[in-house]
């Protein structure tokens, strides 16, 4: 007999993603499978749960484990073949691009993800924000569906006290960032989708902050951002969370993991140029100029965090949002 199972995300294994029968029946033999399987997912069934390698999906046992009557029973340790990084991340966006939208900048990273997986993109800022003139622009150059949400300074005051209640860190650069995905998660939830595409974790895996040219020790930057994933995750999940909806992360994926690391620091940051391995893959999809295209962070291209600055002195906190983020 089947068991009964409670599934948040999804479930792959050998790139093939389980229905939710396939994984039932899979249950009633034992947990032992489970320990190979990759995807995004939080498991539950009667007297034991499950969670992604990355914990990705939120859920009440650590990320990576398999849980049985409290007891940890097995770890979560997906082992794919090595592959050419532009072969990893077509497969990762493959694989969750069944449904969904991608949110959308116009940079590298969620260009890329759109061109693969096909499906419509969402891009949000403030009325004549770069993001939104952007976005358009390489939606059009490379063909995709892309919806424009405009934010007023209303909202996003809206925005940030709504997720400021659910974030695990609240600083301003945390809440300013979850105040730009509040409105892509928003509209998903609104027009009925549950998964968001998005180019999280790229720049920790390639190297695409600015510090990254200023280091002395790359690879200990490297760790030490990869690291941070976790509580970034956490953010963005309790976001999405507002509305229904999860965060979808490519970039994640153990295979991209697996050959981002395959790949020696001084490549991924070559000639001046941050996340070159991965802007190369890009220009299989759209324009060089496109791909090379230097972008700010979503909270800064998007205009959000103009307006932030702007609220915080109007409310008499000058030089600290964080005053103002407090007050709120």
């Amino acid at each position: 007999m089947a068991a009964e199972i409670s599934l948040k995300g999804w479930i792959e294994t050998d790139g093939i993603v389980l229905t939710p029968e396939e994984i039932a029946g899979r249950l009633s033999h034992g947990t032992e499978w489970l320990t190979s399987c990759g995807g995004e997912f939080f498991l539950a069934w009667e007297g034991g749960c499950a969670r992604d390698q990355m914990g990705i999906v939120p859920g009440r046992c650590d990320a990576g484990v398999v849980m049985e009557k409290g007891v940890v029973t097995g770890y979560v340790k997906p082992d794919p073949p090595l592959l050419p990084l532009a072969d990893a991340i077509e497969t990762a966006v493959q694989l969750r691009n069944a449904e969904g939208v991608v949110s959308f900048s116009g940079g590298v990273d969620s260009a890329l993800i759109a061109a693969v997986a096909g499906l419509p993109c969402v891009s949000v800022g403030t009325e004549g924000s770069h993001d939104l003139c952007h976005a358009t622009e390489v939606a059009g150059e490379i063909g995709l569906d892309l919806i424009c949400v405009t934010v007023t300074p209303d909202e996003i005051e809206d925005a940030l006290k709504a997720v400021m209640q659910v974030i695990p860190r609240v600083t301003p650069v945390d809440a300013s960032i979850a105040a730009t995905l509040y409105f892509v998660a928003r509209w998903a939830g609104e027009h009925g989708y549950s998964r968001i595409l998005a180019g999280q974790g790229a720049d920790e895996l390639f190297g695409g902050y600015a510090r990254y040219c200023d280091t002395t020790d790359i690879e200990r930057l490297f760790q030490e951002d990869f690291a941070g994933l976790a509580l970034q995750s956490a953010r963005d999940q309790a976001v999405a969370n507002l509305f229904g909806c999860l965060f979808s992360c490519p970039f994640l994926d153990v295979r991209v993991v697996r050959a981002a690391e395959a790949i020696p620091a001084h490549e991924k940051v070559f000639g001046g140029v941050r996340k070159y391995p991965l802007r190369k893959v890009a220009c299989r999809y759209m324009p060089r100029e496109t791909a090379c295209y230097d972008k700010k962070a979503m909270q800064y291209g998007s205009g959000i965090w103009k307006v932030i600055q702007r609220a915080a002195r109007k409310n008499g906190y000058k030089n600290s949002v964080q005053g103002y983020m407090n007050q709120l």
